[in-house]
């Protein structure tokens, strides 16, 4: 027994489960700093782009990459699945960006399963961290690595980073930096759980964190021009670059990838109304001022920055008067 538990030690086989970009990152750096990684589990191929053809995941392409076998079961309970997954005798999985998992799945491996998650545990448990904590105008979040166990995000913490929030910075540029600190701390853990120099804590008291990151849907998506100008701009960064916040101009669904919070009166503007200058400036008003749009996407019409968007409005129209607001 002594002999297995230590070759485990020295050298344990991982399984890693993940399916997007910011998951790539993590397996990459467990790759290239030699650990054994026997198997990846990924969603299965979904039909996308303009002819609808099957496309596959961020992690299974870097695994295919470097011929790593890969697993994509529709259902994670599954006899046969769960008989294959045994069959690569694991020592260790590893769950980035990746679904809820079983019981009989997270508990398989003798070291246990552990998740990387882009928040401060257990601020933002759920399935979108990265965006509330954008959306809800913090300063700092960060990463956490976690034993899983039967509720979700509630495991006990090994290693947590933090990770400062700039005033104007979308979802989308906080990810990035986030994914690869994600892995640079999950090599950290492994390393740890090897060597046995973590000591796992449960989490503090969920009372005490009154912030979760629920899934994103449409209607969240929203703008709502009642709300302060502040609250709007990071709803606008939170959603940016995907899904998006949304509102309405001449009856068209207008997306907001950029914005940012007036600083000069452009003109009377009550919440709701529109005001431009036909040039540079597209500005809608909130409850206590507005914002002013940087870039944005017109249905129909590809994403621009402004400036090229009001060149086009120019060309309809002799005159640019406020323009109603269509919620």
């Amino acid at each position: 027994m002594q002999e297995i538990i230590s070759d485990i030690k020295n050298k344990p086989r991982i399984i890693f489960m993940g399916t997007p970009e910011f998951a790539v990152a993590s397996l990459d750096a467990l790759v290239e700093e030699g650990f054994k990684i026997v198997a990846v589990i990924t969603a299965p191929d979904k039909p996308g782009g303009r002819g609808m053809h099957l496309q596959q995941s961020a992690v299974k392409k870097y695994a295919l990459e470097k011929n790593i076998p890969v697993l994509q079961p529709e259902k994670l309970k599954n006899p046969d699945f769960l008989s294959l997954l045994k069959s690569y005798q694991a020592d260790l999985q590893v769950v980035v960006a990746f679904r809820m998992l079983p019981e009989v799945v997270w508990n398989m491996p003798p070291m246990g399963t552990i998740n990387v998650h882009g928040s401060l545990l257990p601020k933002y448990r759920g399935a979108a961290p990265i965006n509330w904590a954008v959306i809800n105008g913090e300063k700092e979040t960060g990463i956490t690595t976690f034993k899983l166990q039967h509720t979700i995000d509630t495991g006990d913490v090994l290693l947590q980073s933090s990770l400062e929030i700039g005033p104007d910075e979308t979802t989308g540029e906080v990810h990035d930096r986030m994914k690869e600190l994600g892995a640079s701390i999950l090599v950290k853990t492994v390393k740890g759980l090897i060597d046995g120099s973590l000591h796992p804590l449960p989490q503090k008291d969920w009372n005490e964190w009154p912030t979760h990151a629920p899934k994103i849907y449409t209607e969240t998506c929203k703008i709502d021009p009642t709300k302060k100008s502040v609250e709007v701009h990071n709803l606008v960064r939170g959603l940016s670059p995907f899904p998006c916040a949304f509102t309405h101009l001449d009856g068209k669904m207008l997306k907001i990838y950029k914005s940012r919070i007036g600083s000069d009166d452009p003109a009377p503007l009550q919440p709701g109304k529109w005001f431009t200058d036909g040039k540079h400036r597209l500005s809608l008003g909130c409850a206590d001022g507005w914002i002013d749009l940087v870039e944005l996407q017109l249905e129909g019409k590809k994403r621009m920055m402004v400036e090229d968007f009001l060149r086009g409005y120019h060309s309809k129209n002799t005159s640019v008067p406020p323009l109603p607001y269509q919620g």
